[in-house]
């Protein structure tokens, strides 16, 4: 039987998932609750203050909060909870606008790794950011707005006994209409959404989102699907992690949130974690209290980086591409994912920190390790680790349909793990 908590844990978790189809919009709905929460926004333009406090900063799709206690000194550690906004999906391409045999279609280029199929035949919509000639930005969404529609079987006799074959250029072209070019532009109408003219529009970061609303469902109401749970279950988790720490008055070390975007595209950019993001705003913090290089090397040293992203399930219908003896099931507790060639960057140190979060939280957890015959996925941890040297653990909820328009995870992981995310960030004094 479900959790109340794990119950009230994940009605919260809907609420975040359908306020923030885009990057953009993730972050914008983190730092709405950081602000009814006591969190100052600092913009990067300017000086940030000194003392202690409760602060967060956001670069583009990219957000990263932190508590900073009253009695922090130059070499205090960091406990740091880093994930990710972004999923795999389809980006809107310059000149989107297209037609052909009556039809209204949008260009859309590939993001990342998505399954293509589950995007077929659902009702999607537009999200993200528009930048105006006058320097600003807004954020719009569409609602339903489009389709990838599926070729009927009529047409494609050997789809079931052959397979489905989609050619991303020919084949996903989604329809929002009909008429032909002279009686849309969707660039238009999405600057419509923000009150002004296509004309006003510089650039835009538009992708395509799911619009089916998160939802429980099975025996007992144990399993949730949404899109976007990979990863934003990760970054709603440490975002009330960082929250149930704000009444804390004896922290021994700088709690922070670090919500990158871009990891599924190899995380190289301004607001990855590839880029400086991370470590300029730690730099910032350590110039306010007036740290040294030593006192940074001493830090570092000391803190611990845990990267919270989206793990796979057993999937009983596909038993061979996992290992025979490590086989996480959900509502068993979050994962520790390990990987002997780093692309996790869990080691034996970093394990016993996470199994004594875990036990001071009092959740179970269960370890990961991908079979020798399936490649391994990667995470923000060694890129982390490599780029700062801090110790880092690779965690995450267990999924299936991990990168389709829709994922699954039980119920209880997601409360599970953002009680371990809070003792984790929150180390005994001393």
């Amino acid at each position: 039987m479900t959790s109340s908590a794990a119950t009230a844990h994940i009605d919260d978790l809907a609420a975040f998932l359908t306020a923030s189809p885009s990057s953009f919009h993730a972050v914008a709905e983190a730092g709405r609750r950081l602000s009814e929460s006591g969190f100052t926004e600092l913009l990067e333009v300017d000086e940030w203050p000194a003392g202690a406090g409760r602060y967060f900063v956001i670069r583009d799709g990219a957000m990263i909060a932190w508590i900073q206690p009253t009695d922090a000194h130059p070499h205090t550690p960091f406990r740091i909870v880093g994930a990710h906004t972004d999923s795999p999906g389809f980006k809107l391409k310059p000149k989107p606008t297209t037609s052909a045999f009556g039809w209204l279609q949008a260009g859309v280029e590939v993001y990342g790794g998505p399954l293509f199929n589950s995007w077929l035949d659902r009702e999607l919509e537009f999200a993200g950011r528009l930048a105006f000639t006058d320097g600003t930005t807004a954020l719009v969404r569409t609602g339903p707005f489009l389709r990838f529609p599926q070729l009927a079987v009529h047409l494609d006799r050997a789809v079931n006994s052959e397979g489905l074959k989609l050619d991303p250029q020919r084949h996903l072209n989604p329809v929002f209409g009909v008429g032909d070019l002279s009686q849309a532009d969707l660039v238009d109408h999405l600057a419509g959404l923000a009150g002004r003219g296509g004309a006003d529009v510089a650039g835009h970061d538009i992708v395509v989102a799911d619009t089916q609303p998160p939802r429980t469902f099975g025996l007992n109401n144990e399993l949730f699907a949404s899109s976007r749970l990979d990863n934003l279950v990760s970054v709603h988790a440490g975002l009330l992690a960082l929250l149930d720490l704000v009444e804390i008055k004896d922290l021994s070390s700088i709690p922070v949130l670090a919500a990158f975007d871009h990891e599924e595209v190899g995380s190289e950019s301004r607001s990855g974690a590839a880029g400086s993001f991370l470590e300029d705003t730690l730099s910032r913090i350590q110039h306010g209290l007036k740290s040294t290089s030593v006192d940074r090397a001493r830090s570092f040293a000391a803190s611990l980086h845990l990267s919270a992203d989206a793990g796979h399930a057993i999937h009983p219908n596909y038993p061979d591409r996992h290992d025979p003896v490590n086989r996480p099931i959900v509502n068993a507790g979050p994962l520790l994912k390990l990987n002997a060639n780093q692309r996790y960057a869990t080691d034996a140190v970093g394990a016993a920190e996470w199994a004594r979060a875990c036990a001071d939280a009092g959740v179970e957890y269960q370890e990961f390790v991908s079979s020798n015959a399936v490649p391994c996925g990667s995470t923000i941890g060694p890129i982390t680790a490599t780029r700062l040297g801090i110790r880092t653990i690779d965690v995450g909820v267990p999924l299936l349909s991990m990168h389709s328009a829709r994922e699954l995870c039980g119920v209880e992981d997601p409360a599970s793990l953002r009680l371990a995310m809070s003792a984790l960030l929150r180390p005994a004094t001393g």
